[in-house]
């Protein structure tokens, strides 16, 4: 089944050629010149994946980031031309699942795209009522069901996006060993790496704050610092 990315940029020249070059790669491809408009076709036209440019007429990227995920987990990769690190932070705070600095090449958004399609697809199909083993990672009062994608903490599910869920299986799975933020997010993003190690952490300080009693003092996982992290079993 054909999947559909929806860009949404305000330059012309720039959407056109995300429209054309990601034509090219086989998806069917949407767009709107404004975050108003973007904002109206993610919520109707239910593509796969989003492409969200930070600075829109209307309303800015952040704020139509915002507001899909209010409604939906459609993956969202936001476009910037903005070096700050606190406009990165930001957009992965408000629930996006990646950014791209401008410029760029096609090659490496294309990875991009792939790597979280993918990614949403197998969470859909997790998400399927079929018949699955509850094989799980039982540690303290925190319970991961690494077939259902599921945690659960004193018996109650808690809501985490499948990027959390990753990074938790990952570390879960290989207890007290060490990783560096690079090889975590080759590992967990799962494509080559072009990001920012800030993406990480942003990442464990969201995950910690919903299954740590005490964000501040962690008990699961831990900072081993100037090296990267582990998890505590």
């Amino acid at each position: 089944m054909e999947q559909t990315i929806l860009v949404i940029e305000d330059e012309q020249n720039i959407n056109e050629i995300l429209t054309f070059s990601l034509g090219k790669e086989g998806y069917r491809t949407i767009s709107a010149l404004d975050g108003l408009k973007g904002l109206e076709m993610a919520l109707t036209e239910n593509p796969d994946l989003i492409l969200l440019d930070v600075m829109l007429p209307g309303l800015d990227g952040w704020e139509v980031c915002k507001k899909v995920r209010e409604h939906s987990q459609v993956p969202i990769i936001m476009l910037t031309a903005r070096e700050d690190e606190i406009d990165k932070v930001l957009g992965l705070e408000l629930g996006a699942d990646d950014y791209i600095t401008k410029p760029y090449s096609m090659r490496e958004l294309a990875a991009r795209v792939k790597a979280n399609i993918r990614r949403s697809t197998v969470q859909q199909a997790v998400q399927e009522p079929e018949p699955v083993s509850q094989s799980a990672i039982v540690s303290g009062d925190l319970s991961i069901n690494v077939e259902r994608y599921e945690v659960t903490k004193n018996g109650e599910i808690i809501d985490i996006t499948l990027r959390e869920f990753e990074l938790l299986r990952f570390l879960a799975t290989q207890p007290d060993k060490i990783y560096s933020r690079e090889k975590l997010l080759e590992n967990v993003w799962g494509y080559e790496y072009y990001g920012d190690v800030r993406t990480v952490d942003v990442t464990v300080r969201r995950l910690r704050e919903k299954i740590e009693d005490d964000p501040s003092m962690p008990k699961y996982i831990i900072t081993k610092r100037g090296v990267g992290y582990y998890f505590n079993k």
